[in-house]
């Protein structure tokens, strides 16, 4: 069995309240994107799990891959154990506030549950999905959704960005979460990004807002000049995803990128 777990983009991303738990609370609209990787899952004639991962190198313990931990929390809410082979093909870039690593988690968890009938809904997924990430369980869902909360608080939303030309570029920078949430002073929204997306989007310029870009962009003047570079090249609308590092853009017409962002991993497709 083999599935493509993609990432997602945040429409507006808005700190609002801290939280006694070391959380924040946040409001925001999570969107798929087409950029993917690749999950596998096989039945095995060995005991246990055997993973392997491919293609961007992942460092660290096997264990704490979030592919691994979901596996293992599946086993945990049954009881059982399995026997399996997962192969992960990893294409989507790492820390670009896109959610590679959850999706990566949720779809193995999704995966398992139609794999072995477990005959888990949605929500059985995302209360499983949650101990893996906050943001872990929009891709149980995987359709655009607002969400409260610490990103887990989730209701459908209607966005359909079909047409526009999506552009993705993820420069070779490394963005602190930590860094990103000690510069924000949280406060609600003058208005909330679930109205702001349900404008034209030719009107999002300067009401929909990530927090996040303040302080990155003052820390790193190129994720900066990425977003500027964007709406040079004719976007409709731009923004950094996440806490960065990765810059989308929305275009009427398929822009000419070549050349223009050196190393950066760019991702170009009609939505």
């Amino acid at each position: 069995m083999i599935t493509f777990p993609n990432a997602k983009i945040n429409l507006g991303l808005n700190v609002v309240s801290r939280r006694p738990d070391g959380y924040s609370n946040l409001e925001t609209v999570f969107y798929p994107i087409p950029v993917c990787d690749a999950l596998e899952l096989l039945d095995s004639d060995e005991k246990g799990l055997k993973f392997v991962q491919t293609g961007l190198e992942v460092d660290g313990d096997v264990e704490k891959n979030l592919v691994v931990r979901a596996f293992r929390a599946v086993e945990k809410a049954t009881g059982r154990t399995f026997d399996a082979k997962v192969h992960l093909q990893k294409s989507i870039p790492f820390g670009a506030g896109i959610g590679g690593g959850s999706a990566d988690a949720s779809f193995m968890i999704r995966m398992m549950n139609e794999h072995y009938n477990l005959g888990w809904s949605d929500e059985k997924m995302a209360e499983i999905a949650i101990t893996i990430g906050a943001d872990c369980p929009i891709f149980i869902y995987n359709r655009p959704m607002y969400a409260e909360g610490k990103g887990e608080i989730l209701s459908d939303i209607d966005v359909n960005l079909s047409g526009y030309y999506f552009v993705l570029v993820k420069p070779n920078v490394h963005v602190s979460t930590a860094d990103a949430f000690r510069g924000i002073t949280p406060a609600p929204a003058k208005i909330n990004c679930r109205d702001i997306v349900s404008l034209p989007m030719k009107e999002w310029k300067g009401k929909l807002e990530n927090d996040f870009e303040k302080t990155i962009f003052a820390l790193h003047p190129s994720v900066a000049a990425i977003k500027e570079k964007l709406y040079e090249l004719g976007a409709v609308y731009a923004s950094m995803s996440g806490s960065g590092s990765s810059l989308f853009g929305f275009f009427e017409e398929k822009p000419n990128l070549d050349g223009l962002f050196g190393d950066a991993y760019v991702f170009c497709q009609k939505l």
